[in-house]
């Protein structure tokens, strides 16, 4: 019978995760450890517990007598406050490992991100989880999965009894996501840099939260990315939504988002670029042979699934088709 703590866990993937846990016959206790008051289903314990906080966890997860973390506290939209997105990315992530080491868990499941592998034009057409992390200096957001990532790497070294599991994860969709991807979705045009596909690969909330469930519970340790099947390009995209694309080149856009945040009309930078430029598009086929979980949506199905509940982005003539 696991004892689980989510760090995270009254947020939008948390709560997902904390619902999906108490529903197993396997799982004894689940505790949502979060600064968010959320509204919890039924049967999880809320805590307030502040990540940043060194020595609030250990306490906590002694009290419930915890074995397994879920470790989701992050950031959810970066680029507003780097010092505290670092504090809580970076900082919060060393705090849950050493509570974890020093209460004897038995096993951290981490939600990374593919943007640890980084935003480069030399990124093969499909990244398994063989490719380093390269997470760019430049972007606050893929350095700090970077640094969590080769902090989880000493750690396998220093303390091997602390089983890891950790989750590389795509853009995830759901019926309340808006996030800095999304955004790109909702205007009259859609963005697109003259001569780059910038394919994205997708995945649906509840493929995540299962795939986060098993590795809770019965599901075995190691590095996993979690997309759906296949990638949709920003050409793609504009066609599905019914929208021209805004066709620009990578010089101008750097220059127009350089004079932007100087003016404080806009709070990207030129680094914006790259992020839309070179995409990491994630192979999962460890996810399935190894990691024995098949998500049951595509990348081209979680997108459907997100206009579906966000009907609003398609343009109207199309949405009347």
């Amino acid at each position: 019978m696991r004892r689980v703590l989510i760090t995270g866990g009254s947020g939008f993937l948390g709560s997902h995760v904390a619902a999906a846990l108490v529903a197993r016959e396997d799982v004894d206790t689940v505790v949502a450890a979060d600064l968010r008051a959320g509204d919890p289903s039924a049967g999880v314990i809320v805590a307030p517990v502040d990540v940043t906080d060194a020595a609030a966890i250990a306490p906590l997860l002694r009290q419930h007598r915890i074995d397994t973390v879920v470790h989701l506290a992050a950031i959810v939209n970066p680029g507003r406050d780097v010092e505290q997105e670092y504090r809580v990315d970076v900082v919060g992530s060393a705090n849950v490992l050493a509570a974890c080491a020093e209460t004897g868990v038995h096993r951290i499941v981490v939600s990374s991100s593919g943007a640890a592998y980084g935003y480069h034009a030399d990124n093969p057409d499909w990244i398994d989880e063989a490719q380093s992390l390269r997470g760019n200096d430049a972007f606050p957001y893929a350095r700090h999965k970077r640094l969590v990532e080769e902090m989880l790497a000493e750690y396998r070294v220093t303390h091997p009894a602390l089983e890891q599991v950790v989750f590389r994860i795509g853009t995830i969709l759901g019926p309340t996501v808006r996030n800095q991807i999304t955004a790109l979705w909702d205007g009259k045009r859609i963005l697109r840099i003259a001569g780059s596909e910038s394919p994205f690969v997708f995945i649906w909330v509840d493929d995540v939260a299962a795939a986060m469930v098993r590795a809770a519970t019965d599901g075995p340790p190691g590095i996993f990315n979690v997309a759906g099947d296949g990638r949709m390009t920003v050409a793609e995209t504009a066609a599905r939504l019914g929208k021209p694309a805004l066709v620009v080149p990578a010089w101008a856009l750097s220059a127009a988002l350089r004079i932007g945040r100087m003016l404080r009309l806009t709070e990207h930078g030129p680094e914006k670029v790259p992020f839309l430029r070179y995409r990491p598009v994630l192979a999962n086929g460890r996810l399935k042979d190894d990691f024995g979980y098949e998500p049951a949506r595509t990348t081209r199905e979680a997108f459907e699934e997100y206009l579906r509940t966000h009907p609003e982005v398609v343009r109207e003539e199309r949405a009347a088709e």
